[in-house]
């Protein structure tokens, strides 16, 4: 089951990277990700651990808890 903040944060992701001018296979690979999987974090169907969160933010260069607010 997708809940709301997963959703929100698929979208904050998604946002953000595009903000960078970042692609998925770029933003996959700093992170140690597949493409495939970052692709279902931004359609908001992965439950991330609140590290993986602390890590995308990092990457993306936003708070963790822009990632997660709407």
């Amino acid at each position: 089951m997708t809940s709301q903040l997963q959703i929100i944060l698929g979208r904050k992701v998604r946002e953000h990277r595009l903000r960078l001018g970042v692609s998925q296979e770029r933003l996959a690979e700093d992170l140690g990700f597949h493409r495939t999987y970052l692709g279902s974090i931004e359609r908001g169907e992965r439950n991330l651990s609140l590290a993986s969160v602390e890590q995308l933010a990092a990457r993306l260069g936003v708070p963790p808890l822009d990632l997660l607010q709407d």
